[in-house]
């Protein structure tokens, strides 16, 4: 066995553990997938013999990468923040080649609550919230990742602990959608009525999914069009309330069989995630709406 052959062995053997820290840290499965091959990139690069615990090597590695992905991230945003408002549309999306991994393993324990309160932090906040809380990362190695002394690293945790025990109840609560909201986007989306579906969205609004093999869509007018041009062809699809919370199921008896889930804020939906993996669909507790 080559060198090469050899570290790509034992890379895999960190995959699962590599995906589940870029997931917490992006908030997306296409994203996670992304940090985790550039960290194959970078040690397939890098003299192996010089690193004496391959697993911290990497979980590093990770971290800075999806580091400057959530600077990145935050500069777009605030670009397209502008565009949004001035031009009704933006839209980010990266091919990435999803691996077959049990998907379902990482959203045990990161429900929509906890997710959108992670989006609230800054990306150092994250990062050291993350890696400390989840995945018991000493603040030392964290302190390498930012740049930071160790305090100052104990400290970016603390605060993004002290806002997420704060917001994470009033985020679970005040973000619920109303059963009338999903409703309207279901009736919506069926007839192509882009217009309609822009006037439940947010302006912000990003639209997740695990059915394909790229990042988040972003945007009112982007997420529009896209549910829209979906909807066509998505077959029977009703309201359902989805773990108790207001949702969509597609297609459930056939091939492409997906659910919907929202979260919203004033009535204007934020977040759409797309879950069409069997192994996380059969977790879902669903009670069709009449």
């Amino acid at each position: 066995m080559n060198q090469h052959d050899f570290l790509a062995e034992n890379f895999e053997k960190h995959r699962p553990h590599l995906r589940s820290v870029a997931y917490r840290m992006l908030g997306s499965f296409a994203e996670a997938d992304d940090a985790v091959q550039e960290a194959w990139l970078r040690l397939d690069r890098s003299d192996a013999d010089e690193i004496a615990n391959l697993g911290g090597w990497l979980t590093t590695i990770v971290g800075r990468i999806c580091l400057d992905m959530l600077r990145t991230r935050r500069h777009r945003r605030e670009a397209a923040w502008d565009d949004v408002t001035s031009h009704g549309t933006e839209s980010d999306r990266t091919r990435v080649e999803v691996g077959p991994e049990n998907q379902a393993l990482l959203t045990d324990s990161v429900g929509v609550a906890l997710m959108v309160v992670l989006e609230m932090l800054e990306p150092a906040e994250r990062l050291a919230f993350v890696l400390h809380d989840m995945f018991a990362v000493p603040f030392d190695e964290i302190a390498v990742m930012l740049d930071r002394t160790p305090a100052a690293a104990r400290q970016l945790a603390s605060r993004a602990r002290r806002r997420v025990q704060g917001r994470a109840s009033d985020v679970d609560a005040g973000t619920r959608p109303r059963r009338e909201v999903v409703e309207a986007f279901l009736v919506a989306a069926r007839g192509g009525a882009v217009d309609a579906l822009v006037k439940l969205l947010a302006p912000d609004v990003i639209a997740r999914s695990d059915m394909f093999p790229g990042g988040p869509t972003r945007g009112a007018e982007s997420v529009a069009s896209r549910a829209a041009m979906f909807a066509a062809g998505a077959g029977t699809a009703f309201c359902a309330l989805i773990d108790g919370v207001p949702g969509i199921v597609a297609d459930p008896d056939g091939p492409n069989h997906r659910v919907m889930l929202f979260t919203a804020r004033d009535d204007l939906i934020i977040t759409i995630d797309v879950v069409a993996a069997p192994e996380r669909l059969a977790a879902f507790d669903i009670t069709p709406l009449p």
